[in-house]
Order: C-alpha cells, then structure tokens, then sequence
C-alpha cells in the first residue's frame, strides 16, 4: 500500500472502492470545492485526498446518517481512545463471537446512542461508542447499517471466521484526512448543496440506489426510505448544478426510473448531463446469488479522461 493511500475506514451499503477505476475517468482535472453530499464510506473522497488532489481545497462532506457523521467526527478528533475501546471489543469478540455481538448491540450500542441523541437528531459520540459503531459495522451482517422503526440498530451478526475489527493504521490514516484542513463534517441532505456549491465546485453524489427488482431494495439505511420522490427531487438538483457551473457526477443502479431521470430525461440532456453504463461489482443483496457483476450508471457533465 502507498504511503499515501487510505482506505475506508467502514464498510458500506453501495461503498465505490471497487468502482474507483471508473469514477476516476470522470475526475475534473481542475476544481474549486469539493463536497460529497451522501459521504457513506467515503471511498471518493479518499481517494482524492490519497492522491493529492485536495490539499489546500475546501472538503465539505454531507450524510444525513447521524451515526455516521458522529463516528467520523470522533474519530478524526479522538482517535487513539477509539482503537483503545476497539482493542477491547475484539478481544471480546474472539471470546464471545456473535453473543458479544448482540451483547454490545442491545446492551450497550442502542441504550447509549439514544440517550446522546439531540432533538435536531443530531448525535455526539464518544470514543466508546464510535469503537462500538465501527466493531457492528466490521462484524455486522454485510456492513449494513439499517434501523428499526424505533430508530435502533437492529442489524443482525455476520458470519465471518476472522474479522479485521481494529486497525490502528488505518484509523489515524482516515483521522489525518477528516483532519486535514479545510475539511468539514455536515449532518444533513443532499438538498444543502444548493445552498453551498458555487461554479467550479466539484460534486459525487452515491444515493441510495433505486432499487432495480422487488429483492435488491436496500435504500432504508436511515430511519427514513429514500424513494422515488427523493430520486427525483435528486436529479432536480443535480440538473440546477450542472446549469450553475459545478462539475457533477452521480452513480445509481440502471433502474428505470433512473434511466428516465437522466438517460433519456430532455432536461438533464440538454444541461450537459449524460449517462454511462459501467460494470460494477454488487456487494450487498438479500441472496449470495445475487452478488455479482451488475451495471450501474455514472450520471456526468464531465468528458471522459482515458
């Protein structure tokens, strides 16, 4: 691995780390900002940082997950207290496997992050929790993050034999990039881009996928579905973007709402918009068997380098 390479820190509903081949093709080779709206993983903005392309730029990373955003900020501003607390979990995961699992899940993970949730919903973790938030991510079922209709975590254990759960190089690998100057953590939607991006700044919007058969649907992450009506409201800002000045690019299943939003949609064409089918590995399903090579589109204004 390079000096300067850092990989995702969580894994992710749709993380693009194996699609990095391809989004990298879309890259501007000149920006102003950079700001991701539906961070996830963090797998593009990574990468960026990995490669030099954001130093002494602006970074504005946006989720509406507030887990999420937490953990990140905790980790970025806490990190040795974070790969302390999840030394611990490991260790007691090698000892109790999935009863530590659901021990930590119900016992401790859900009582502590309802009692800091804000009324904004908001949260503030501590090095605790964000050690708890990244050992049910690495051990949890697919790396799903997915809340019952109470808001709980309610993700069942994984099957792994040996789970990487702390990773002290990796932690201050991603602690330094959250770290980095002019990066910013926002909890919030996608819909603040309108109200922060300028011409010349450079946006990659991951959304939950639209769903393209009745099993693939995975958009429920959050305690609130990301429907047809957001897929929409989504490409309304993404065309007023592109009609802005901003360099855009989105990725999204070939669903056929999203082949009508933006493939063959007059307004999005003419903004400049076009739509690319690209190979992609599909990592998270309800069935094994549905794991595999699927397309998916890349949604840009940019030309293609290579």
């Amino acid at each position: 691995m390079k000096a300067n390479t850092v990989r995702p820190l969580l894994k992710w509903a749709g993380g693009k780390r194996q699609l990095l081949p391809e989004l990298r093709r879309y890259y501007p080779p000149a920006f102003g900002r950079y700001i991701e709206p539906f961070v996830g993983s963090g797998a593009v903005f990574f990468d960026l940082h990995g490669a030099g392309r954001l130093s002494g730029r602006e970074a504005i990373l946006i989720d509406s997950n507030a887990d999420l955003i937490a953990c990140y900020e905790t980790v970025r501003d806490e990190p040795e207290d974070v790969v302390r607390a999840l030394d611990h979990l490991a260790a007691g995961h090698a000892r109790g496997g999935s009863g530590h699992y659901y021990r930590i899940r119900d016992g401790q993970f859900n009582p502590l992050r309802a009692s800091l949730r804000q009324a904004d919903g908001r949260l503030r973790y501590s090095p605790e929790l964000a050690a708890m938030f990244v050992y049910l991510n690495r051990t949890g079922f697919n790396g799903l993050f997915r809340l019952n209709a109470s808001g709980g975590f309610n993700v069942p254990a994984g099957r792994y034999d040996r789970p990487r759960i702390a990773d002290r190089d990796k932690i201050l690998r991603v602690s330094e990039a959250l770290a980095a100057p002019g990066v910013r953590l926002v909890f919030g939607t996608f819909a603040l881009t309108l109200e922060i991006a300028m011409a010349g700044d450079f946006l990659y919007f991951d959304p939950p996928y639209a769903p393209v058969s009745p099993t693939s649907n995975f958009t429920s992450y959050t305690a609130n579905r990301f429907g047809p009506a957001d897929q929409k409201h989504l490409q309304h800002v993404v065309v007023t973007l592109v009609r802005r000045g901003c360099h855009v690019l989105l990725s999204n299943s070939t669903a056929e709402e999203i082949r009508a939003l933006y493939a063959t949609n007059r307004d999005a064409h003419d903004a400049g918009l076009r739509a690319f089918r690209v190979p992609a590995q599909r990592a998270i399903n309800s069935k094994a068997a549905g794991r595999g090579p699927v397309d998916e589109y890349l949604i840009t204004n940019a030309a293609a380098i290579g």
